[in-house]
């Protein structure tokens, strides 16, 4: 009798083990090209010692040394200052797929799958050969263990090559040593510089040093001591549960009754919204959720939508904020203008997220190019497939010219801008396993608009204001030209002195005036005097810096004092309404008008240049 050919088939048909799936098929993972991979290996490495560093609440302290092995291979490594990795989970943790422990839990964090950080070692040891380094530390009362490691691709399970004790300074923390085959660029957008800049200026807490292959140190400090908001692990939340899911739910729970199950298996649902729920979809609250119909489940799911449920808790997730990330930006690029924004949180498919945008501008930013956009998920950067991005497709749906910024043939509008993007959320929708670009969702794709619009409009407030302040400048020059010249020539006239034209041209120009006078006395003493005067149509609050190497004496009214080496700053801070004017006062002994002909100009900071006449204007901190 002849063999069914179907039989011959199914003696060749075997499991696949997930470490063999992606020996075979790397490029998902982000290892298709020599410098692709070593950004990946990098942003594996460091996105591991961040969210180390930050669940144990430690200031993270990161060292990125990149050495040349060979015309085609570097070795990377990649030591933190986190509390480590117990030693029987070593193996596994860096040499096993699919292996972690965040997964499961609901709750923002920069890795999620146990992939990236043992692609990485399965893709050194494929194009090198080489075994993996590890060497961790739990704590300075515990010994450091080294680890020699590759995966079995059969089984994907490790191959532990040598487990020692080792010597190592560190009191606590990891380090990870491995060659492959990768390039090393410099200067390109796509880049370990450029990553590392990138995570930063969204982690502005850390700081992290890179060792260039040139032995070049680049050291990006951190700007802030404020460890970032532990993210809590939460239920899931009601609204965007899909029906397979739900039912899923419902055949594992725990739970005897409907009611109970709706309570402890999701957030925001308490004893009365879950008789609500019940009543909506006509279901007993007393029934068992085990023999619920697939009928009934999809009821229970319309229910979710009629029902009012409070929005699911934020402290699961952990944004940047506001201010960090203009701290983060000021780090790190040279600008004139940053506006930023943190959004409400929303929900997608019963996972909440938050979205934040910071928008810099002018300073030394290209201007003749399109604005460049930074795109961030969960504080990760993300550098290949901007245009698969939901965060692109937001930025080229909104009509930039209502903004002030040009934008010919539609998509990215042009201009000395950079747009910093960041998206929060217990489980990010990446378009693949790479993560390289956040999923074309809707809601997403309103928020990520939504936000960029709102720091667009103080961008086109800011521009708005910077014209005017130019027509203000151009004014007062034309009138800083033609009146002197009448002034000198009326003065000739009359056969008097060349009267001060600052008061005409502040009143001329609405301007703040500020003119300081010295007046000798007899006694080898001065007496100085600050007029200032608003002659603008609103009140204005600023600082106004006498700075000169002198004491001075009976102040009225008495200024705040600071050292500055061999002079003294005197600052006045004031509020002048439209119209009014103050007068600051005080006396100095025993100088001359040759010294007094040496004081430096006055400092008015916080009023742009153009609203200042007869000091020097510094707008911000001085």
């Amino acid at each position: 009798m002849e063999i069914p050919i179907a039989e011959e088939l199914a003696k060749k048909q075997k499991s696949i083990s997930v470490a063999e799936f992606f020996e075979k098929n790397r490029h998902i993972l982000g290892f298709d090209s020599a410098p692709r991979s070593l950004i990946t290996t990098v942003k594996e490495a460091v996105d591991n010692a961040l969210d180390a560093c930050e669940e144990a609440g430690i200031l993270p302290d990161l060292m990125i040394q990149i050495e040349r092995t060979g015309p085609d291979y570097l070795t990377i490594i990649v030591e933190d200052n986190g509390p480590g990795v117990v030693k029987e989970q070593i193996p596994k943790v860096f040499a096993k797929l699919l292996y972690g422990s965040r997964f499961h839990a609901l709750k923002q964090s920069r890795g999620q799958q146990g992939i990236g950080i043992s692609a990485a070692v399965l893709y050194a040891q494929m194009t090198s050969g080489r075994y993996t380094k590890i060497l961790s530390r739990t704590g300075p009362d515990h010994p450091a263990h080294y680890y020699e490691l590759m995966i079995n691709t059969g089984s994907n399970e490790p191959d532990i090559l040598k487990d020692e004790i080792a010597d190592w300074f560190r009191p606590h923390g990891t380090q990870i040593e491995l060659e492959m085959k990768a390039s090393y660029v410099k200067g390109r957008r796509q880049s370990v510089y450029e990553y590392l800049k990138a995570t930063a200026i969204v982690n502005p807490h850390a700081r992290i040093t890179l060792i260039e292959p040139d032995g070049t140190e680049e050291i990006f400090e951190r700007a802030t001591d404020k460890m970032p908001d532990p993210a809590e692990e939460i239920l899931p939340h009601p609204e965007g549960i899909e029906l397979g899911t739900l039912l899923k739910m419902l055949h594992y729970t725990e739970r005897q009754r409907l009611a109970p199950f709706l309570r402890y298996s999701f957030s925001k649902i308490g004893l009365y919204t879950a008789d609500e729920l019940c009543k909506a979809a006509g279901l007993d609250p007393e029934t068992d959720p085990h023999a619920l119909s697939r009928h009934e489940a999809r009821k229970l799911i319309e229910a979710f939508h009629k029902v009012k449920i409070m929005s699911p808790p934020t402290d699961c997730l952990s944004p940047i904020g506001e201010e960090l990330i203009l701290r983060g930006l000021e780090k790190e690029v040279s600008v004139d203008f940053i506006a930023t924004t943190t959004r409400k949180p929303a929900v997608y498919s019963g996972s909440p997220f938050i979205v934040e945008v910071g928008l810099a501008y002018g300073g030394k930013l290209a201007r003749d190019d399109k604005i460049s956009i930074m795109r961030f998920a969960n504080r990760v950067p993300l550098l290949y497939q901007q245009g698969a991005c939901v965060t692109t497709h937001a930025v080229e749906n909104i009509k930039w010219k209502q903004y002030d910024l040009n934008q010919p043939g539609g998509g990215l509008p042009t201009g000395p801008g950079l747009l910093l993007i960041h998206v929060a959320s217990t489980n990010v929708p990446f378009t693949s396993e790479s993560k390289d670009a956040i999923a074309d969702i809707p809601i997403i794709r309103d928020e990520v608009e939504l936000a960029v619009k709102e720091v667009a409009r103080k961008l086109k407030h800011y521009l708005s204001k910077q014209k005017n302040l130019k027509k203000r400048k151009e004014k007062e020059v034309i009138i800083n030209k033609v009146l002197p010249k009448m002034a000198a020539k009326v003065a000739g006239i009359l056969d008097r002195e060349v009267p001060d034209i600052n008061p005409v041209v502040a009143k001329i120009m609405g301007n703040v005036l500020v003119n300081r006078t010295l007046k000798l006395q007899e006694d080898g003493s001065a007496e100085v005097t600050v007029k200032v005067k608003n002659f603008g149509t609103s009140a204005q609050t600023f600082k106004v810096h006498d700075m000169h190497p002198y004491r001075i004496l009976e102040a009225k009214p008495e200024p705040k004092v600071v050292s500055l080496g061999n002079d003294y700053d005197y600052i006045w801070e004031l509020t002048a309404a439209v119209g009014s004017s103050k007068v600051l006062s005080y006396r100095l002994e025993a100088v001359s008008a040759e010294e007094i002909a040496k004081f430096p100009e006055l400092i008015v900071e916080g009023l742009e240049e153009e609203m200042v006449t007869g000091a020097k204007a510094i707008k911000g901190v001085f």
